[in-house]
């Protein structure tokens, strides 16, 4: 039997397609392997989020050619899509294909055997309106599962280089996002979490369906405990949305919305679609619609230009925010957006400052968060054991991250606990009970 081994790099959307890569490979007949063994075929999905994203994809395509100089090494993903001639150019690359034509990789690989020719099978993304459907009905060692939505992004912010790497926004048919919504409820999924390039832009390629249509139908699905909704541009969270959230007994307490900046001068800089005030309006109104609404972010420090009174702007806007966590990155250049060419870049030793002073700052507001729900009781689905402490960890609806004493049969399901000790990054808890299927699930 042939077989293949996988290796992901970037974001939680390549970890789905690779998913659905390998649905393909095991409809043909391959095994999978495991990427650090002798396999026949090597698929490296690449990202290139950042030049360091690149240069990592480049290193993994050369261990595998390293691991097996006979087998036939194929790469996806964002890096193939935007730099096909350079990994073309990788001594022992057969086949690159980038964001899209997935389904052609067996057939490529059929190809290459007989020919021995490489193939680059890339094309313009640009010019790609059309969503690819790919088949993901279950998932390799995961409690909870994505359901890609859409794909492509329209904003062109001046630091980003993805929509040259998807293509332009466009959403999945409702009815495929459905179907597959109900597969993963089949395969005994509790969780789905709604993931794209842009997911809150679901539907605005669409003539008379959008997002908070979506999730009105995704809230019929049988079975189906959990919605989450992996992340959502303030520009996105409109009143309907606001509202379907608002009478929605499966999407969970819980909301990422990427803030970039707190100060306006670098949003318009990075060229984001609102304004701080149009923000902090927009996350004041989830609040009320969702008392206890976690919202976590993304905060980019060292943008070019951006000033120390800039940066104090960010911390008290994130202060006043009071997110339940940050995700903080120092600004890194990507060649090919206009940030790169931008004067007034900031030097490392201020950035890297500038990330341990949020980095601190979200310490203390996700314990803070955490404390308001000491000695309660909390529903957490259980998704592994933590390798030091022994202890069963997953997520509550509002992503707060427990340990807790229990046995291995409660993984994947709805288990209530108690919180003894808030913390960060793990709460501590103690069983209370497993939950049946047909009790109805109130979020945290």
């Amino acid at each position: 039997m042939t077989s293949v081994a996988f290796y992901t790099l970037g974001c939680k959307v390549n970890h789905y397609e690779t998913e659905a890569i390998w649905q393909l490979f095991k409809k043909a007949g391959y095994e999978k392997q495991e990427f650090d063994k002798h396999a026949d075929v090597y698929v490296i999905n690449t990202c290139t989020v950042t030049n360091t994203g690149d240069k990592k994809s480049r290193q993994i395509i050369r261990r595998a050619i390293r691991k097996n100089p006979e087998a036939i090494v194929c790469v996806t993903g964002c890096y193939a899509q935007t730099s096909s001639a350079e990994v073309m150019d990788i001594p022992g690359v057969d086949i690159v294909v980038g964001t899209q034509d997935r389904a052609k990789l067996i057939g490529y690989i059929e190809e290459f055997k007989k020919t021995r020719e490489p193939i680059n099978g890339v094309k313009n993304i640009m010019k790609n309106r059309v969503y690819e459907e790919l088949d993901v009905p279950n998932f390799t060692d995961r409690t909870r599962a994505s359901l890609k939505i859409q794909e492509g992004c329209n904003n062109f912010c001046t630091f980003c280089i993805i929509p040259w790497a998807r293509g332009l926004l466009r959403s999945r048919q409702p009815e495929e996002v459905i179907k597959q919504a109900n597969q993963l409820v089949q395969a005994g999924y509790k969780e789905i979490v709604l993931t794209g390039i842009h997911t809150g832009g679901y539907g605005e390629d669409m003539k008379d369906y959008n997002f908070a249509m979506l999730l009105r139908d995704l809230e019929k699905v049988k079975g189906l405990k959990r919605i989450r909704i992996s992340s959502i541009e303030a520009s996105q969270i409109t009143d309907e949305v606001i509202q379907v959230i608002h009478d929605s007994e499966k999407i969970v307490n819980h909301l990422h919305i990427p803030l970039q900046s707190g100060s306006d001068q670098v949003l318009k800089r990075m060229r984001r679609k609102y304004t701080t005030a149009f923000y902090r309006e927009r996350v004041e109104k989830l609040k009320e619609a969702l008392p206890g609404l976690a919202v976590t972010t993304d905060v980019i420090v060292g943008f070019p230009g951006e000033t120390e009174e800039e940066f104090q702007e960010t911390y008290q806007f994130i202060s006043d925010i009071q997110f339940s966590e940050l995700h903080v990155f120092p600004y890194s250049k990507r060649t090919g957006t206009p940030a790169s060419r931008m004067e007034n870049q900031v030097d490392d030793e201020t950035k890297q400052e500038r990330v341990h002073t949020l980095i601190a700052l979200s310490n203390q507001l996700a314990k803070e968060y955490a404390s308001s729900y000491e000695r309660e009781v909390l529903e957490v689905i259980p998704e592994e054991r933590d390798k030091e402490t022994g202890l069963l960890t997953g997520y509550t609806p509002n992503y707060l991250r427990i340990r807790f004493n229990g046995s291995d049969d409660m993984i994947g399901k709805i288990v209530k606990v108690k919180m003894t000790k808030a913390d960060y990054p793990y709460c501590e808890a103690e069983f209370v009970r497993v939950m049946e299927d047909d009790e109805n699930i109130v979020s945290a």
